[in-house]
């Protein structure tokens, strides 16, 4: 009998498992101990805690902040709970004839923010991926409806009928052109000359992209909003001989969904779901890639290594997608803004993939299109699968079993299934269906991927995550301060509209869920709100307390003062530990990533929390705004500076600006107390804790005073924002002060 070989094997990191555990018992008790101090002087009046009357208000507020953002802390424990690593053998998986099809969907909405020059290396990519050609489709989403893209799609698809038989050949490792001809080589020979002669051909290309890009309708942005569905089929038509010497082409289809003014387009998650039914009527593949237009394809053997967990006989039936992390090409070591969202896919989605795997993170994931769909059989009542899918009767046989997918000809039949398909793209399509809300991708929130991940999780279905030391697929990340803002808070959003939904983890998840993941789905919901509130608190409350000469923690003698040091201490030495031991990092690194979530905290989970609150209040509509792709010169110069460029929307900088300036004045005025001496030689000793978080957030944040005093640049903050930001602090200390004495 034939050994059994593994496609794949999973570790567990079982030393960092006990310092995580360790540490959040550890921490625990600490907390436990804080919440003893808070509480004490509402039970025991008297017992030394140093309270007053007068601060029982900013006592109850600083309390409730150390609750919010307690509780964040414990639930976010989850995500740490069992981190593993995975290995995958793609060299193990059965032959080529034997691998099931791959549906590759590329997604694109806006060509004014999505350069067409970096969408086009993504779809050429996603043809150069090295999988059985004729098992491979690649679709690509037009959600503009822009006759550019589709004559930009039919120039790439020219170059990669070079492009691809130029990699097969030299087994060129990244199949994404502007990346490879970036790079230099080491060129000789007949290979040197084929290289040189494909860069000609590639310039040619970029020359044509651009040109179509400047020459593009005006009137874009209407039709953007109003225009019918397209779908054509770019590449030829096969034929039944071939060329010994030539290479075999994957299908590649783009697709423009109806859009009316009159309809909701629900967004990516409709766009995706548009593309799970004209697929489902030309290829039908089991499993679909899902990409964002400026996330290529750097290793072609990213589809190799997901089917080794759907190819392996012993792996479970239930693994609903395999989710690779999402790594930027364009973001520097010194990163600033944390574009690279190391926390996430290093240290969130290892910690829950090994409990049942990690959340749906929008692109890089090879999802099983049963996991979406559903599994039918042909017994199944017609009636109910129309007032599910819809009135096609075409579209509802595929979802039977053994459905075989149509062929794609210059025949009349063709012509018949491109247009059937293009009803299934129709905005009107969906009506009186499930769509959206049992089937396909969900429509709850701008957030398709993580409620519809949420979804499957609640369903049974599990996931992976899979991080080889090769990136798979490289995008392009924010590098600015607004664009930052803008993304994040359109994330914060989203999770927070679910949050305060009837659809909240909390309720739609017990019975359905294990605890651990959970929690994991519970904390990422409601971290927006936790996060704001709390650090609004820690931002506003004791430098307040401190103008006046109130305190609200131990004095520096008091033994309770050792609680408040042992939780810091502690945080920032596990913080240390997770960014330079387990990712890699660097000291510039942590303070980097602390820097910027104190930012965020104040601005994108404000602005996208009460974003929520008023889009479920009826008072605004949910929106959504793609992420900026196009770089700026100046900006990449500042970002690879490291210098902020504080050229945002008001709304995101006054706030930042305001909070410095409080601190500064809180700080100063207990400074000068300090060396004046009179308010007696205990003031010190009674106001430190609060001095010194003053002084921590002044110096974590010395690049928000920096741009507000010391630069003067045009990437520095206005004056304007300055001064009105100087008239909100003051009216809080005024008022503040006012309700506190």
């Amino acid at each position: 009998m034939e050994k059994y070989l593994p496609l794949h094997l999973l570790h567990a990191k079982n030393f960092t498992i006990i310092i995580n555990r360790s540490h959040a018992i550890l921490h625990f008790i600490a907390i436990l101990f804080l919440l003893h101090y808070r509480l004490s002087p509402f039970f025991f009046r008297g017992a030394g805690t140093g309270t007053t009357v007068p601060a029982t208000l900013p006592w109850l507020l600083i309390f409730a902040s150390e609750l919010l953002l307690s509780l964040s802390w414990l639930m976010s424990r989850s995500f740490r709970w069992r981190p593993v690593n995975r290995t995958v053998f793609p060299e193990r998986l059965p032959p080529d004839g034997e691998l099931p099809a791959i549906d590759v969907f590329v997604c694109t909405a806006d060509p004014n923010k999505e350069p067409t020059v970096e969408v086009m290396n993504t779809v050429i990519s996603a043809v150069a991926l090295d999988y059985p050609p004729e098992k491979l489709h690649v679709y690509v989403s037009d959600d503009a409806g822009s006759d550019a893209t589709l004559r930009c799609t039919k120039e790439a698809w020219n170059f990669a009928t070079c492009w691809v038989p130029f990699c097969r050949r030299y087994g060129i490792g990244t199949g994404c052109p502007d990346v490879y001809f970036s790079s230099s080589g080491d060129d000789h020979g007949e290979f040197k000359a084929e290289r040189e002669k494909m860069e000609k051909k590639y310039e040619v290309l970029t020359q044509r992209l651009r040109t179509i890009a400047q020459d593009r309708d005006v009137a874009l942005s209407s039709n953007a909003r109003d225009h019918s569905s397209m779908i054509e089929v770019i590449n030829e038509y096969p034929r039944e001989e071939m060329q010994e010497d030539e290479v075999k082409m994957p299908l590649l289809v783009y697709v423009s969904r109806e859009k009316r003014p009159s309809h909701h387009h629900n967004f990516k998650a409709g766009a995706l779901n548009v593309l799970l039914r004209v697929s489902a009527m030309m290829s039908n593949s089991p499993y679909i890639l899902v990409l964002d237009c400026d996330m290529y394809c750097n290793d072609p053997a990213s589809a190799r290594q997901a089917m080794c967990y759907y190819c392996d006989p012993q792996t479970s039936p239930s693994i609903a997608f395999v989710q690779f992390p999402q790594t930027f090409r364009n973001v520097r070591e010194n990163d600033i803004y944390d574009g690279q969202l190391r926390s996430t896919f290093k240290i969130y989605w290892p910690g829950i993939d090994g409990v049942e795997g990690p959340f749906l993170s929008g692109t890089n994931y090879y999802i099983k299109r049963e996991a979406l769909m559903g599994n039918f059989r042909k017994q199944e009542d017609l009636r109910a699968l129309k007032r599910s899918f819809g009135p096609s009767n075409d579209f509802i046989k595929t979802l039977v079993e053994d459905h075989k997918p149509n062929s794609i000809d210059d025949g009349e039949s063709s012509r018949m299934l491109l247009e059937k398909a293009k009803v299934l793209a129709s905005c009107s399509y969906e009506n009186q269906t499930t769509w959206g809300s049992k089937v396909g991708f969900m429509y709850f929130c701008v957030l398709e991927d993580y409620f519809t991940g949420f979804t499957l999780h609640r369903k049974g279905w599990k996931s992976v995550y899979l991080d080889p030391k090769r990136p798979q697929f490289l995008g392009t990340g924010t590098t600015n301060f607004n664009d930052m803002s803008v993304q994040w808070t359109r994330w914060m959003s989203g999770l927070v509209s679910v949050a305060i939904s009837r659809c909240c983890p909390l309720i739609y998840g017990p019975l359905k869920m294990s605890l651990v993941q959970l929690m994991c789905y519970s904390e990422l919901a409601f971290e927006p709100l936790l996060h704001c509130l709390s650090l609004w608190g820690f931002a506003l409350i004791p430098q307040l307390c401190l103008f006046n000469a109130i305190n609200l923690y131990p004095k520096v003698s008091d033994p309770n003062f050792s609680i408040f040091l042992i939780i810091f201490v502690s945080a920032i030495s596990k913080s240390l530990y997770e960014i330079v031991v387990v990712t890699g990092g660097e000291l510039r690194t942590w303070r980097n990533e602390w820097r910027i979530w104190m930012m965020k905290s104040v601005t994108c989970y404000t602005y996208g929390s009460l974003d929520a609150v008023l889009n479920k209040l009826g008072v605004t509509e949910a929106s959504f705004l793609p992420t900026n792709k196009v770089a700026d010169d100046e900006q990449v110069m500042l970002y690879e500076k490291g210098v902020f460029d504080f050229r945002a929307a008001t709304m995101f900088v006054a706030p930042m600006v305001t909070v410095i300036l409080v601190n500064i004045a809180a700080f100063v005025g207990a400074f000068v107390r300090v060396l004046v001496g009179g308010e007696g030689d205990g003031y010190l000793d009674k106001m430190a804790g609060q001095m010194f978080l003053s002084f921590y957030i002044l110096v974590s944040n010395y690049a928000v005073i920096e741009g507000m005093l010391l630069r003067k640049d045009k990437a520095s903050i206005p004056l304007s924002v300055t001064l009105l930001s100087a008239v909100f602090s003051v009216f809080f200390l005024l008022i503040g002060s006012y309700v506190l004495c």
